[in-house]
């Protein structure tokens, strides 16, 4: 079960699930009546929902391992878990049941909502994880790019579902709001995922290079990607402060939060990137931007005192 478990990478679908209630039960549902926002799913609905987005999300990640046995074997050779401990065959039919019971709930879902249109996404963010895992993870940013959007995905997909339906001429600058706000977390999802995406394939340099895995690090050597994801890890640090003090500079309690569980340790992140060489030292920022992108959910918990 434990090998079952990993295999899905249970610890990041808790992060997706808790990072979608979040976004119900702390976001919209608190402002209702205050502020008028109207919400579309039932609370088993919503349910189905987070199922949905986590058996794609899963899904996702046993093709990726499947198609990632020869690389696996030199960066992660204690964490091997295809044809050691599951069948390839296994998880190849483990793949396939998750994508038709999460496609299948989102073709649900849509026509339940009368949006039949939007059982697409669900649709198309399982193509994108195929596609990704067979082909784009060799060419260099895209495949980070494609995994970062997908994340994204997640969180928007709350909004799009929750809020549209309920959308009309009478509550629409509400609904808007709320939306943008969904969509502002979703930008930041990306960011936080895509720097982590590239941290991972410079620790991983080695075993995508024998796999002829065309990525950044591979193409440019370890040390021109270094600089370049540090660059890049500049990014969400100047997004976060500008939407912090145009924002939330207000309230304290939401600065303070921002400031030392999401600024900070990106800051610390950066500086660990300019300095960074090792496989150990990888696997660390990695770790760290795994916390920040779960504090950063989390502080959707403090939007009872942001509009207040």
């Amino acid at each position: 079960m434990i090998h079952f478990l990993n295999l899905i990478r249970w610890k990041n679908l808790l992060i997706i699930a808790l990072t979608q209630y979040l976004i119900k039960y702390a976001l919209l549902l608190p402002f209702r009546e205050s502020h008028g926002v109207f919400i579309t799913l039932s609370d088993f609905n919503f349910f189905l929902l987070v199922l949905a987005t986590l058996c794609i999300a899963a899904g996702g990640y046993v093709i990726n391992d499947i198609h990632d046995i020869e690389t696996d074997k030199i960066n992660k050779p204690n964490q091997l878990i295809i044809n050691k401990h599951i069948t390839d065959k296994t998880a190849t039919t483990l793949f396939m049941v998750l994508n038709i019971v999460g496609v299948g709930i989102g073709f649900y879902l849509a026509n339940g909502i009368g949006k039949s249109g939007f059982f697409a996404i669900f649709f198309i963010a399982s193509a994108l994880l195929y596609i990704y895992s067979t082909s784009l993870k060799q060419i260099a940013v895209v495949g980070n790019v494609v995994v970062s959007i997908v994340v994204a995905l997640s969180i928007i997909l709350v909004g799009i579902f929750e809020l549209v339906p309920a959308m009309n001429a009478n509550n629409k600058t509400v609904q808007t709001t709320f939306i943008n706000i969904i969509k502002d977390y979703a930008v930041f999802a990306f960011m936080i995922n895509l720097v982590r995406e590239m941290v991972k394939d410079i620790e991983d340099i080695d075993g995508d290079h024998n796999a002829g895995i065309q990525t950044l690090p591979v193409l440019l050597g370890r040390a021109r990607a270094n600089k370049i994801v540090f660059i890049l890890s500049l990014v969400p640090i100047f997004s976060v402060t500008y939407y912090v003090i145009t924002y939330l500079f207000k309230q304290q309690l939401v600065v303070g939060y921002f400031l030392i569980l999401v600024i900070a340790p990106l800051i610390y992140v950066s500086i660990k990137l300019f300095n960074a060489e090792t496989k150990a030292h990888y696997k660390h920022i990695s770790l760290i931007l795994k916390i920040v992108m779960l504090t950063g959910m989390l502080s959707l918990l403090l939007y009872n005192f942001i509009l207040k």
